[in-house]
């Protein structure tokens, strides 16, 4: 890892001041809790909904940090941003409630709902093929031609410091926690989320958890070195990433426990078992976190869980939920 990765590494202090810079412009989401699932797991199980944040993912909290730090001079010339969909849609609305231009690069087999709330936010959407071409590459070049500031989705300071206010509200409310389950891709949230957990609640073991199709964090976790894989094959499509991010590894390190992975049909059987018993729709990647910890939360535990997103377009839902075993 480099100095100066490590020098621009956010802390808890960066956490805190994306929450007071997001504070009455996103959700203060709600905490849900089942007691069905609480008898049959013996422990407290506590879901933190982002699939009621702006946008219907967590990511807004992190774009919008993001956003509003680079101030009215920093965005005159619109931004720029690469995503399979939560990220797009998060910059996309906070570049039109901050009054910018912003042009999103997005695969073009990403979920038409996203692409079309990504439109709908104002936002010009240039499409790629996720597995021929290079999106940051495509991402750079229009930033670099138009003079636009690039947002990355995951491997920049203050969007890991605004992803990391949605652990911070969670703790705040239901207080000391002994496990958080984290969905990863590039590693933002769960790096944000590692951040708030050491500084609010020491002793906490945060799990990050990804598809077992793509298990590229848990290679770089057990290896000690970012693995890069190719292209995974799931229906996550929020953690279809080939490598983690710089930051994000380098706080995985200091203060992640353990990384899991669950399988696609595990995500449909959650996705399902969200909808008939708590009412909820989430996409298969707010489901990492949900399956993982019915699996490996231990009786008596507190567990949080970041429930990350809910955009998921309707024939995938049922599609997913008639091949849920």
């Amino acid at each position: 890892m480099s100095t100066d990765t490590l020098q621009c590494s956010p802390t808890f202090a960066d956490v805190e001041s994306a929450a007071a810079r997001i504070r009455g412009v996103a959700n203060r989401t709600p905490v849900f809790t089942s007691r069905r699932t609480d008898a049959e797991v013996g422990a407290r199980l506590f879901y933190k909904m982002e699939n009621f944040q702006r946008g219907g993912a967590f990511k807004f909290r992190g774009a919008y940090n993001a956003l509003a730090r680079l101030g009215a001079e920093g965005r005159a010339g619109g931004v720029v941003a690469y995503s399979s969909g939560n990220h797009a849609q998060a910059v996309a609305l906070a570049a039109n409630l901050l009054g910018c231009r912003a042009t999103i690069v997005m695969p073009a087999d990403a979920p038409v709902s996203k692409r079309s709330a990504t439109h709908g936010y104002g936002a010009k959407v240039v499409l790629f093929d996720r597995r021929t071409e290079d999106r940051e590459a495509i991402a750079r070049e229009i930033a670099d031609r138009e003079g636009a500031m690039l947002i990355p989705p995951f491997d920049h300071p203050d969007i890991i410091a605004g992803q990391g206010t949605a652990t911070m509200e969670l703790i705040e409310e239901v207080g000391q926690l002994d496990y958080l389950f984290v969905p990863v891709g590039g590693g933002g949230l769960l790096a944000g989320s590692a951040l708030a957990a050491a500084a609010l609640s020491p002793g906490c073991k945060v799990i990050g958890v990804e598809p077992e199709a793509g298990d590229d964090v848990r290679q770089s976790f057990d290896s000690g070195r970012i693995v890069s894989i190719d292209m995974p094959d799931t229906i996550a499509d929020g953690a279809q990433t080939r490598r983690m991010g710089d930051l994000p590894f380098a706080i995985m390190q200091a203060h992640v426990h353990a990384i899991m992975t669950v399988s696609d049909d595990d995500l449909r059987a959650q996705m399902r078992v969200s909808l008939e018993r708590m009412k909820l729709v989430v996409e298969p990647t707010a489901g990492l976190g949900m399956a993982a910890a019915l699996i490996a939360t231990p009786p008596g535990a507190r567990t949080g869980i970041l429930v990350s997103g809910g955009n998921v377009d309707l024939t995938a839902l049922c599609r997913h939920m008639s091949e849920a075993a």
